[in-house]
């Protein structure tokens, strides 16, 4: 997906929770309105995210897969 973002994470070959705990981690350090782009590999990451996001009152732009591979769009509070 082409999207601009301000800072990427990549979690592939982590599982829950740690793919969530460094993307909170990250967030915390960004301002607000920056974007940071996600690649995971978890399955569970598919539900976790928007979770997350609804929990954290940051906002999910986007998420897609390709090829068991999973992306994620989050933009800081």
């Amino acid at each position: 997906m082409n999207m601009e973002f301000n800072r990427d994470l990549d979690v592939k070959g982590l599982n829950c929770p740690l793919p969530i705990l460094r993307t909170k981690k990250a967030l915390a350090e960004m301002e607000t309105g920056q974007i940071l782009r996600v690649v995971a590999t978890d399955p569970g990451a598919m539900k976790d995210f928007p979770a997350f996001a609804k929990q954290t009152g940051n906002e999910l732009l986007a998420q897609s897969e390709e090829n068991r591979v999973f992306e994620f769009f989050l933009k800081r509070k």
